[in-house]
Parts: C-alpha cells; sequence; structure tokens
C-alpha cells in the first residue's frame, strides 16, 4: 500500500509525537485525520491548515461512539474510509521526570493502572474495532494485494528495560504489546498487518520536557549512536510498517532508541 494512497488516523496528533508521526505521513503525500480531545479546537484548526489539509477532528478515543462518529466523518470527508490507523493517544497522563509524580508500590493503587489501560488498551481496541468495516471496503472483502488495513500501535521501550519503573504506564504498554501480536493473528487473513514502535525517551515532547538535561545527557552516554532519539525518528519507523516495505510484516515490534535495547 503506497503511503500516497492511504488515509491515515494518528490519535492523539495534535502535538508531540502524534504530530510528528501525521506530518510525515502527510509530506509524504498521504490524507491525515488529526484526532486530539484535550487541545484548542481553533489551534488544531490552525495545525492542520499548515500541513496543508490535514482534516482534524475532536474526539475521546475511550468512547467508542465518539470512535465511530471520527471514522463516519473521515470517510465522508475524503470520500473514502480510513486505511491506516496509528494509536499514539495518551490519555491517562505521563511526565518522564524521574522521581516526580512517580507512585512506587506502596503508593501506587489499581485506579493508576485502569487510567492507563482506558487510554491504551480500550482506546486501541476501540479503533481498531471501528478501522474494520472501512478495511473491508478498501481490500473488497479480503485479502492481499498488499494487504487490507495498517495498524500501528505505540509502545516504549520501558517494558524492555524499566530504567525508571512507571508501573501502570509500563504494564499497559506491555498489554498492548500483547494485543497487537493477538489482533495481528486474527485480523491477517483480511490482510491487515499490525505491528508496534516503541520509543525511548524522545527529545522533545511534552512528556519529557521536564525531564532534566542531566537524564538526557545519560541516556546519550550509555546508548550506542550516542545520541537521543527525536519524535522524527520514531515517526520513520512508523512510516516503514504503513508502507509497502512491510506487507509481510505483522505482528512485530520494532524498538527506535538508539539500540538502548537490542532484541
Amino acid at each position: 500500500m503506497r503511503l500516497q494512497d492511504q488515509i491515515v488516523l494518528v490519535t492523539g496528533s495534535s502535538r508531540g509525537v502524534g504530530l510528528a508521526i501525521a506530518k510525515a505521513f502527510r509530506a509524504q503525500g498521504a490524507q491525515v485525520v488529526l484526532n486530539y480531545h484535550s487541545s484548542d479546537p481553533e489551534t488544531v484548526a490552525g495545525v492542520a491548515k499548515d500541513m496543508g489539509g490535514a482534516f482534524p477532528f475532536r474526539a475521546d478515543v475511550t468512547d467508542p461512539d465518539q470512535v465511530k462518529a471520527l471514522f463516519d466523518a473521515a470517510e465522508k470527508h475524503f470520500q473514502r474510509p480510513i486505511t491506516t490507523v496509528v494509536n499514539n493517544a495518551i490519555t491517562g497522563g505521563f511526565e518522564f521526570n524521574g522521581e516526580s509524580g512517580r507512585r512506587k508500590i506502596p503508593d501506587i493503587s489499581w485506579s493508576d493502572f485502569d487510567g492507563q489501560l482506558q487510554g491504551f488498551l480500550r482506546g486501541t481496541l476501540n479503533t481498531t474495532r471501528a478501522a474494520l468495516p472501512g478495511f473491508e471496503k478498501f481490500a473488497g472483502g479480503g485479502g492481499g494485494g498488499g494487504g487490507g488495513g495498517r495498524i500501528i500501535n505505540i509502545g516504549s521501550n520501558l517494558f524492555h528495560n524499566p530504567v525508571v519503573p512507571y508501573h501502570d504506564y509500563t504494564a499497559a504498554k506491555g498489554a498492548l504489546l500483547g494485543f497487537t501480536r493477538t489482533c495481528a493473528a486474527e485480523l491477517g487473513p483480511k490482510g491487515v498487518t499490525v505491528n508496534m514502535v516503541s520509543g525511548g525517551l524522545l527529545e522533545t515532547t511534552d512528556a519529557s520536557a521536564s525531564t532534566p538535561e542531566e537524564v538526557f545527557e545519560q541516556i546519550k552516554a550509555i546508548t550506542p549512536l550516542r545520541r537521543v532519539t527525536t519524535p522524527e525518528d520514531l515517526a520513520g519507523a512508523v512510516l516503514f510498517f504503513a508502507g509497502p516495505w512491510a506487507d509481510a510484516i505483522t505482528g512485530q515490534e520494532l524498538i527506535v532508541d538508539g539500540g538502548l535495547v537490542m532484541r
């Protein structure tokens, strides 16, 4: 599936990593749906205009009715269904800032885990279910020919190398990897590929904006490439999974962290 032929939904794409991914797709000629929830609508509309005609739509991915409305509106706007879904939205909150804001085991509660699972797992379930009718239209009801759709979930290298034990966030991302693989197994016969791109600490996003400079320097010192990866680095891997180069790849995780985690 050529990138320029795709209608791409990137959840949580009004800023940060999601926006970098959306811009990368748009630069390759894909049509893009900018999903947001809490951002200012006028600001998002300006971002969409600057990208050259992206379609902004406000929806809470944890609400299946809002997600369905998003998919219906996008199909009406582009006159074609969404072909590619990038599940990036964070609804539980996360800041990579060392000790501050991080609950350790004596203090953490199930509600903390539930908040992260709601965003990552429930949100991804909602978008995956909503995407399937459009995928079937795109593929003519069958697989082959480059596939009937693409799903790329955004993970984290923390569940491979928990250098900072954000228990709830890391557990939810680990669960998302499991869901990625079960979806890949079930949806493969429909021509749908499902993969994950897992980043490390990125320089710089909203989540890492409060990270002390010495933390970035520590990451650089122990990473083979001797640099901290960027949102644009991660976006490149997402484009790989979405493009024709990955037609025969599904159920896989690609870690983008400069070689800090090697598998």
